[in-house]
């Protein structure tokens, strides 16, 4: 894939050539009255006959759509209300009044098109396009601009938009997958209902942080390509490979997210006698194997001889239903809970191994770098809440169920917590015939009836959010049925006061309270309980808001929720003690400062926990107030975000203007002054001023406090522009190349608009070096 940067004449033609394609084209007019009844291959030809538009067999009935007329099967290019039922009867028309719809007997009717206004005329064009025209001959309505699965010459994806798969070839329904033109400028390929994060994305365009909405595009020569910054910027992604027709020969191209979920561009080769011939001009990617989510939960994908992807159970687990792989696998015995192992009630667990495959990382605890292979099984097998640990790129993490992407070639090493019985060992698949599954199964049904009978009265429901929920991650719950609750103890009011000494000792003050040191266990347990005094007037909802939110995580780097108090008016969180203050403390006020090292490690840390927050929850937390003072040290040194529970919950497709500013002066995106949406980006924001912080361990409003007019992301910019990084370091020998690519990523960071922030994901690339960090702009002059 070549960029190419083009002259604006150039560009401006390259850009324009959709709409002079569709002005030159030629066209069959269709007046209003016009109408088709419903029945196989009732249509509207296009001048050439190549494309039609009508009804085309669906399952028992018709759809509605536009499609080449190519042999021996038509190739549909554009579906009309694709997850409606297929219509029986009826028909197309366009109304006396400018509307295009289908209707039948009965006061049926369905809008084919969403047009501005009436249309005065419809068009069949040679392009491929549904055209509705008002009066005055402007365009009001084109198929070309709601797209379904497919691109033609002269259609665009437009910033913010998205392509669909169809079900199968025959069905083009919506599928399982999506091409996504982001706001970020890349453009990737994702399974459907999954967030718009990298775990998640099997292919992209690689544009992102590009600095401008981009504009996928499909030439008439069968040139896949991108364009931007107002026509300026190009870039192929593909290219026909033979897009020069033989004499007698007419070639059409298209671009098409199939049912498969790959990205293909087909050239249609047509012959004098109306026969065509099909080809796969270019594949996104060659091996289905590699598409997430081709293989359901707790499974893997194996290609096969003849290149068909193959879905597998890995050790200790087999199908929920054979006959439908995609539902996934399950496991094929208990390994029990925390509760039941701390008492000695589990035994004979073991650790089976599956080597030379690829797992997507959705650890909730990381392990030191140091870690062995044989320490990393050993960690998991004495870890109760561990139910498998991935070693990958040389370094443990710890996994809940379920297991995603999976898929053979690779170099990780997956270890499975097993149950007594005792799966086929090294990667080996363990299966049971269906019989044995169905009596599996009809006695698990009934131990559950029988045990919800017992239980009722003592509360069932609770005892099940408790046990279940500790295993199982938000954005899976929502797949499996169960409670999303996790299990956080509840206490009363009494407890804690008791815990407290009668809240003796103050930790510090936070936005909505304070926190108190207290003990349980006659001082063998040390916690911290923050007491919420400063609720807004639906307190009780922001309260349950946070239970709920923190109750989800689970990460090295947050400190952890381990209950509360809902008692009356008092409202109380119990959380780990963390030990060694915070990073405020560590920066500012220690009489020395930490190593370069140990400073690296820490803004690692921190980019993790909020890469966590931001990307591996079902509802993205937004922390709002990321700073040194809410980032706590442990004993160990391992950095933890603290204060995230009163954060804003987003869904990934949402945003929200709240209605007042949260935060503290000197880390707020500019965001919040404009009453503009705030996003995960505005705590990307912040990170890049803590950054600054700490690579230089001054406070961001020091520089203004002692009189100067700049900030300190715009003293680090000049500095780094200057050549002069060497004014930042604090009489220490660092890695210069480690310095400046800090700098340059907290410089990405501080950008005005959001859309230019990189995710937390690429912070820590670009920190660790696995992925280049271009010369940024500089930071915003912004001030309040």
């Amino acid at each position: 894939m070549a960029s190419l940067f083009l002259s604006p004449l150039l560009a401006f033609l390259i850009v324009a050539s959709p709409a002079l394609v569709d002005g030159q084209a030629k066209q069959t007019n269709i007046t209003l009255g016009s109408s088709l009844p419903a029945s196989n291959n009732a249509s509207w030809l296009s001048p050439s006959g190549r494309f039609a538009f009508g009804f085309y067999p669906k399952a028992q009935g018709f759809a509605i759509g536009v499609w080449l007329a190519t042999t021996p099967e038509r190739t549909v290019a554009w579906t009309a209300n694709r997850d409606d039922p297929p219509i029986m009867d009826g028909s197309i028309r366009l109304t006396f009044d400018g509307r295009l719809l289908w209707s039948a007997p009965g006061d049926q009717e369905k809008a084919i098109s969403q047009a501005t206004e009436p249309a005065a005329m419809a068009a069949m064009m040679d392009t491929g396009n549904l055209v509705l025209y008002n009066s005055q001959q402007a365009i009001v309505w084109s198929s070309f601009g709601s797209p379904t699965d497919t691109l033609l010459p002269g259609q665009s994806l437009l910033p913010e938009t998205q392509l669909f798969s169809s079900l199968s070839e025959t069905d083009r329904s919506t599928g399982s997958y999506r091409l996504n033109n982001q706001k970020d400028g890349n453009i990737v390929l994702y399974p459907v209902d999954t967030s718009n994060t990298a775990d998640d994305a099997y292919w992209d365009t690689g544009t992102f942080q590009i600095g401008f909405l981009l504009t996928l595009n499909l030439g008439s020569n069968g040139t896949l390509y991108l364009t931007g910054n107002n026509g300026k910027f190009t870039k192929n992604l593909a290219q026909a490979k033979n897009s020069s027709p033989r004499s007698g020969v007419d070639i059409h191209y298209r671009v098409t997210i199939d049912p498969d979920g790959i990205l293909r561009l087909y050239s249609h080769r047509f012959g004098n006698n109306g026969s065509s011939t099909t080809a796969v001009e270019w594949a996104a990617l060659d091996n289905q194997c590699l598409v997430r989510g081709v293989c359901g939960i707790n499974s893997y994908c194996s290609l096969k001889s003849n290149g068909e992807p193959d879905c597998l159970c890995p050790p200790g687990f087999e199908f929920v239903d054979p006959s439908q792989v995609l539902l996934g696998c399950m496991r094929n015995s208990s390994i029990g809970d925390c509760l039941e192992n701390s008492r000695g009630g589990k035994t004979g667990l073991t650790m089976a191994t599956m080597r030379n495959a690829t797992w997507v990382d959705k650890p909730y605890a990381i392990l030191p770098s140091t870690t062995s292979v044989d320490d990393c099984m050993s960690a998991c097998l004495a870890d109760c809440f561990c139910e498998a640990a991935l070693f990958q790129d040389d370094a443990c993490t710890k996994q809940l169920i379920p297991l995603r992407y999976g898929r053979t070639g690779g170099n990780d090493t997956l270890f499975i917590k097993v149950g007594a019985i005792n799966p086929n060992q090294q990667g080996v698949i363990y299966r049971r015939n269906r019989k044995e599954g169905i009596d599996v199964l009809v006695i698990t049904v009934a131990l559950a009836a029988c045990s919800a009978v017992v239980f009722a009265v003592a509360g069932f429901l609770f005892y099940r959010s408790r046990k279940l929920g500790r295993y199982m991650r938000a954005s899976e719950c929502s797949n499996s049925g169960f409670d999303e609750e996790t299990p956080l103890r509840s206490y009363s009011y009494g407890e804690l006061e008791k815990a407290t000494e009668s809240f003796r000792e103050e930790l510090g003050r936070g936005a909505f309270g304070t926190v108190f040191k207290g003990a349980f266990s006659n001082g063998e347990r040390i916690i911290a309980v923050k007491r919420l005094e400063k609720m807004v007037e639906d307190g009780e909802r922001e309260f349950q808001r946070e239970v709920r939110a923190i109750g989800r995580t689970h990460h090295r780097n947050l400190v952890r929720l381990l209950g509360f108090c809902n008692e009356g008016s008092n409202r109380l969180l119990v959380y780990e003690f963390v030990s060694n203050g915070s990073l405020a403390n560590l920066l500012f006020k220690a009489g020395t400062y930490p190593s370069w090292e140990e400073r690296v490690r820490i803004a690692l840390d921190v980019a993790r926990g909020l890469q966590y927050l931001h990307e591996e929850l079902e509802a993205p937390i937004i922390h709002c107030d990321i700073k040194p003072q809410n980032i706590l040290m442990d004993s160990s040194g391992t950095a933890k975000i603290a204060d995230f529970g009163l954060a804003k919950l987003l869904m990934p497709d949402q945003t929200r203007t709240f209605t007042g500013v949260r935060g503290t002066r000197g880390y707020l995106a500019p965001e919040w002054y404009k009453n503009a949406p705030i996003t995960v980006k505005a705590d990307v924001y912040s990170y890049g001023i803590v950054l600054f912080e700490i690579i230089c361990c001054k406070r961001n409003m020091e520089l203004e406090e002692a009189g100067h007019d700049y900030t300190l992301s715009e003293w680090v910019y000049e500095c780094f522009m200057a050549g002069q990084l060497d004014n930042l370091k604090i009489d220490e020998v660092v890695d210069h190349g480690e310095l400046e690519r800090m700098v340059k990523v907290g410089l990405w960071c501080v950008q005005n608009e959001p859309v230019f922030r990189p995710s937390m994901k690429n912070v820590i690339l670009m920190l660790e070096g696995n992925m280049k960090v271009s010369l940024p702009p500089p930071p915003p002059s912004f001030s309040v």
